[in-house]
């Protein structure tokens, strides 16, 4: 007989906010067991306890060290891996939860933004084969100096996806508390429409661009296995969801969604031709921590005076204060540092395809050019940096404009 499939579960922390709620998981979790799947299960912390522990770590101190930042935020996973396993356990099933550090995820030796290196999934394989549902604690590992390391704020998906990949999984679904990827957050967009498929490039480019279903790593590691996501609610479980793959079989939309984003760090070097070395720049950058650098990068000159911006993501970013410190002694006023700018990302296949769709965006940047600080030209996007408090604005007006249905 050949052996049963393996299904990867990933489970966010409103999926788990409480007992109840944990209890409703284990039982969907034990019923796609009963129909002859090999459970593999990934886990956030319940409800807000990454936020609540973080919260106390920096009344502590303001920007604690990393390292011990680490050792703390892990602990809410490994709370969920445990009540999740004794909840099957008590459904009569044999259950096994695990640590990161304990399934064999090696990263890099980052603190607060690892990447996975490699996945070692034998113990995992050994529990599979003695007919165990396996409960994995997400968003963490262990680097290759042993120690703890996690892998940022939605590392959890991350997880899910490398094992799945490692393990050879049949599918990895995700979920979470909305049935799917829509066009926009429909918090924020009343009218956003959930998309049934969406390309993996453009769903990397929404989730670096600040839609927050997905996590970008995730689906920077998911292009490069060529993975296949299912997106689903975990308060509807027969709601159909999104399916993320690399060749989406939808129609011919040139525009998939609309991401805005207000927690981005923006550094403008107003000449870098005026840097001793323009090779500095890049060292000190390195130099203050591992920070995820959006997909942009504008005006960035080593021989002229054009100067250079550089747009983070705020996610994983807990030393602005050391940030600014380091630069600015480096740098003097020559650059500017704020965390007042957010970005709005218009997204789609076919923003570099269609000369009338240059026109309806040439068009629409002119009309909103009061709002507009700065554009970005990417071939799968378009991000316009505005001030914070305009992102709400702006999102919904690209939405209306490029991606509402008609009745």
């Amino acid at each position: 007989m050949p052996d049963k499939p393996i299904l990867v579960h990933k489970y966010g922390g409103s999926s788990l906010a409480d007992i109840d709620k944990i209890r409703k998981v284990a039982k969907h979790v034990v019923a796609q067991a009963d129909k002859g799947y090999r459970m593999v299960v990934v886990v956030s912390a319940m409800g807000k306890t990454t936020d609540v522990l973080l919260k106390m770590a920096q009344e502590i101190a303001p920007e604690p060290e990393r390292r011990e930042l680490d050792m703390l935020l892990t602990v809410g996973e490994r709370i969920s891996m445990a009540l999740l396993s004794m909840a099957i356990q008590r459904m009569g099933h044999k259950a096994r939860s695990f640590t990161g550090s304990q399934v064999g995820i090696i990263t890099t030796d980052s603190h607060s933004n690892a990447r996975i290196i490699e996945v070692r999934p034998f113990r995992i394989q050994d529990e599979l084969e003695r007919d165990r549902i396996v409960i994995v604690a997400g968003y963490q590992g262990t680097s290759y100096k042993r120690e703890i390391t996690t892998l940022g704020r939605g590392g959890s998906d991350t997880t899910a996806i490398a094992l799945a990949a490692a393990l050879e999984a049949e599918r990895v679904e995700i979920y979470s508390d909305v049935d799917g990827i829509y066009s926009a957050d429909p918090r924020i967009v009343p009218g956003a429409h959930r998309l049934e498929e969406v390309g993996l490039d453009e769903m990397m480019m929404l989730s670096k661009t600040g839609a927050r279903v997905m996590a970008a790593d995730s689906m920077e590691y998911a292009r490069k296995k060529d993975i296949a996501i299912f997106a689903k609610s975990s308060v509807n479980l027969d709601a159909p969801g999104t399916v993320i793959r690399r060749n989406p079989s939808c129609d011919d939309r040139r525009f998939s969604g609309v991401a805005g984003n207000k927690n981005v760090i923006y550094v403008q070097f107003s000449q870098a031709a005026d840097v001793a070395h323009s090779a500095d720049l890049f060292d000190c950058l390195n130099e203050v921590g591992s920070l995820e650098l959006m997909p942009f990068m504008s005006h960035v000159s080593l021989s002229g005076n054009a100067g250079a911006t550089f747009l983070y993501s705020g996610e994983n970013f807990h030393n602005l204060g050391s940030f600014r410190k380091t630069i600015q002694e480096k740098f003097g006023q020559n650059v500017d540092i704020r965390d007042d700018i957010g970005t709005v990302t218009l997204v789609g296949a076919g923003i570099a395809e269609d000369p009338e769709t240059h026109r309806r965006i040439t068009a629409f940047l002119d009309e909103h050019r009061h709002l507009i600080r700065q554009v970005f030209f990417l071939p799968l996007a378009v991000t316009m940096l505005v001030a914070v408090t305009d992102v709400d604005h702006l999102v919904r007006d690209t939405h209306e404009l490029f991606l509402a249905k008609t009745p």
